[in-house]
């Protein structure tokens, strides 16, 4: 009965450690949206600036303000392409002003900003956003399902650890296997979808992410074999997981270098859209090419997609 009570504190504690876990580096990542609040020309004005967006449609920016008649600019530029600040103004639209920025590729990423007069940008001053595919809603359902599966095992194994008689077994299992599934199964297939890869992290590349999983099914996979030894190989597998999951997600993660149409993080050539950024118009030729054509009309936050012949 005693056990019974303990194990039953274990889960809680597990579930609660694994969900402040989770919100932590979700909120800390480099894809949490940036808003807040200011005050422009005597008038109130809240803002909440997005930094992930689907591929090739324009994204938004807005600025809610209760009353026409402030001259608010959207200033934009690829990220990491060596160009100049290209200006919008934003118009009013009867809740507030709004400008698009135009779409990008997959990984291609836009540094923004709101100026509100001389250069004063309203907020932080500058906000990069990256445009990702879609990915289907099974795969990333279960990819998010079996790695915060992963993330609770893994607090309730560890405090397991903690117990004078622990039950390992079954423990080390699932968490190894929902680690498994969402690291290297369903991780995978959602940046396939997004990104255009499977993999970006060693030997491939650099991604942060892609590597943070590498070392936890590593250290998963010593304390599945040794755990009968000692518990402490457990232990610091549990422990070593907590840490680096609490770095942030996306961190460090995919990124179009639009010069090469490679990604930066990957160290082999991969197919990838070379977009050139003209007015307000995104051109892309895929690489190697594709007999397909397919745009929309040019004008404000539209987008041109042109594929090379092949």
């Amino acid at each position: 009965m005693k056990r019974s009570i303990s194990t039953i504190l274990l889960w809680a504690a597990a579930l609660a450690m694994a969900m402040g876990i989770a919100v932590f580096q979700r909120i800390t990542g480099p894809t949490w949206p940036v808003q807040g609040e200011d005050v422009v020309a005597g008038v109130p004005v809240q803002y909440r600036f997005l930094r992930s967006h689907t591929a090739r449609t324009p994204l938004e920016v807005r600025v809610k303000a209760g009353q026409p008649g402030l001259r608010l600019t959207l200033a934009y530029r690829r990220y990491h392409a060596g160009e100049d600040w290209r200006n919008a103004s934003m118009r009013w639209d009867g809740e507030g002003y709004v400008a698009d920025l135009p779409g990008q590729p997959p990984a291609g990423k836009v540094e923004y900003r709101v100026l509100t007069g001389k250069d004063s940008p309203l907020g932080p001053p500058s906000v990069v956003a990256r445009f990702k595919g879609k990915v289907p809603a099974v795969w990333l359902i279960l990819h998010i399902l079996f790695m915060m599966s992963g993330i609770v095992l893994c607090v309730r194994t560890g405090l397991e650890c903690l117990r004078k008689q622990p039950r390992l077994t079954r423990l080390v299992n699932f968490t190894f296997g929902a680690v498994i599934l969402g690291g290297l199964v369903f991780g995978p297939l959602v940046q396939k979808f997004a990104f255009g890869d499977f993999w970006t992290g060693f030997p491939l590349g650099t991604d942060l992410t892609d590597n943070k999983t590498l070392v936890v099914i590593l250290f998963w996979l010593a304390a599945f074999f040794l755990y009968r030894r000692s518990r402490w190989w457990v232990f610091a597998a549990a422990v070593l997981m907590i840490v680096v999951t609490m770095i942030p997600h996306s961190l460090g993660g995919s990124e179009l270098d639009y010069a090469s149409g490679r990604m930066r993080n990957k160290y082999s050539r991969m197919e990838r859209e070379s977009c050139q950024l003209r007015d307000t118009t995104l051109i892309c030729a895929h690489v190697p090419g594709v007999s397909r054509h397919r745009s929309q009309p040019a004008g404000e936050g539209k987008i041109l997609i042109a594929r090379a012949p092949g």
